[in-house]
Parts: structure tokens; sequence; C-alpha cells
């Protein structure tokens, strides 16, 4: 069977300026492939996705995280999405389930580079008891007193946030679905139907959710992370945040993708559109043709 490579999908603290951006965009792309950059001005945040055999995400991830710890300082930043740090989040990603100890082991070895080289303290993060979310209650701050008081303490580098960058969230994860729902109505439907439509709440099988604002667009937005997409249909999930939206005075403008989605997802979602029994991504003639 053929070696597929990684993927990384590092989330960074700058979703307005355009050259630091760039910067990150080129230190990602000197060393692996880069496929999609994403960019919101309103999280104040860049997603980009990469992919690339070991050696090459260890130089990409650490030279971008390196462009980020010098030009990205948080107590300047200002955005709707949370955050500790600079290079916030960066998640190792297997395309197929038998890589997942090969994304284990680089999350590693790519902590203990960033704590190295950066100086930054690395949290690794096993999903779903201890996702990013788990770091980031309370923001950087909040991350700050529970490292002052010992009840957390870093993986690689040191025991405090750097100044400037915090600290970066690191993991291997399953492919997820960075999904968010626009609605023309209030920050309080938004939250409200967030709190309906996720698993805490009593919703979608392995659904995160939040409420958000989005000023410059004049809009609020149900911003998701599907992470299992096999559990959690998108369009089971839009179809009830509409209904949910409508029942607390709210309607849908929009939605948007985050990055890259698996095929399967976008197949579950046109075989159920189109009414189309048994379909599923086995059905596309393109993952055909690459499966040989």
């Amino acid at each position: 069977m053929a070696v597929l490579p990684l993927e990384s999908v590092p989330n960074f603290s700058e979703g307005r300026d355009r050259a630091t951006i760039d910067a990150l965009a080129q230190a990602l792309d000197a060393h692996a492939r880069l496929l999609d950059v994403h960019a919101d001005a309103d999280h104040n945040r860049s997603v980009f996705t990469l992919v690339g055999d070991e050696r090459q995400l260890e130089e990409a991830l650490t030279a971008a995280v390196g462009v980020a710890v010098e030009r990205i300082d948080l107590a300047l930043h200002e955005g709707v999405h949370p955050r500790i740090g600079a290079a916030d989040v960066v998640p190792i990603v297997p395309l197929r389930d038998g890589d997942m100890e090969r994304a284990r082991a680089l999350a590693g070895v790519v902590g203990r580079r960033l704590a190295a080289d950066h100086a930054v303290p690395v949290f690794v993060y096993d999903p779903p008891a201890r996702g990013p979310a788990f770091y980031r209650r309370g923001g950087a701050e909040g991350l700050a007193t529970r490292l002052a008081d010992g009840e957390l303490a870093p993986d690689f580098g040191p025991p405090e946030l750097h100044p400037s960058a915090g600290g970066v969230i690191l993991g291997a994860r399953r492919p997820l679905i960075a999904f968010n729902v626009n609605l023309r109505g209030s920050l309080d439907a938004a939250r409200a139907v967030a709190a309906v439509i996720r698993e805490r709440g009593g919703g979608f099988p392995s659904v995160r959710a939040l409420g958000l604002e989005l000023p410059r667009l004049g809009l609020v937005q149900v911003s998701m992370n599907v992470e299992d997409w096999e559990a959690a249909a998108l369009h089971d999930i839009v179809a009830s945040v509409e209904r949910e939206a409508f029942l607390r005075g709210a309607e849908v403008v929009g939605t948007e993708l985050v990055g890259l989605m698996p095929a399967g997802a976008a197949a579950a979602a046109a075989g159920s559109m189109l009414r189309i029994d048994g379909f599923d991504a086995s059905r596309l003639i393109e993952l055909r043709l690459l499966d040989g």
C-alpha cells in the first residue's frame, strides 16, 4: 500500500494583516504543499491546509510558527474567535485511519521542535477529553492562571506562556469539518441555536458550536467543528440550524466552509439532496480513479 502524506491544518491568530498572512503561507509552502488559505477578519484568524511527509511538515510548521512568534502579539490582538496563542492550534491529521500513530508521532516531534526553536509552551491535546476548548477556557489569561496555580503544565517548553505569542495547542486528530452558518438576527439567537445543536447540549454527536458576532458583516454566526462527519451529516445540521434560528426570529443568509472537507461528507449531502439511494464517496468517479 502506498504511503500517503499527512495533513496539517494550523490556525494562526491573524486574519487581517495581509503581509503576515502571506508570510505564514510562504513559510509553509516553502517546505510542504499548501492547499488552502482561509482568512477571516472578524475571527481575526487564518486557517492553512497543507500536506507532506513527516520531514516536510516538521520543517513547514516550525518555520511558520517562527513567523507567528515574530509578527503576532496577542496583547494587541482582538477578534471573536477564542485563542491562547499566535500559533493557536496545530493539528496533525492522518488521511486514513491506519496512519493515526504516524500523526501522533509527528505531533511529538513537532512539539519538541517548536519548544526548542521558539521558546513557546506546547500543550498536546487529545480529543475528545482534552480538545482545544479545554485549554482555551478563560483565554490566554485564564490559561496563564492555571499554569501558575499548577493545574496544568505544558508537555514541551517553558512553564509559562510566551510574553507576546502565548502558547501552542498541538495534537493528532481525525479529519473534521469547520463549518459556519451566518444568520441575520441577534447574538442571543446565535448563541441559543449553538447551544441546541452542539453535542454538549443534547444536539448532534461530535458537534462543537459557538454563537459569535460578525461586526464587519453586520451578522451573527453559528461557528462549528463537526468532529465526526459520519455521525453528524452537514445537511441535517444546516436544516436544524435554519429551523432553530427561525424559532428565534433569525434567518440563515449563508454558510461557510473553513478550509477543506472530506469528499465523503459532500457525497452524503449530495446523495440526500438528490435522493439517490446508497450514494456515497464510492460513487464519485475521481475517487474511484485515485483508488486504482
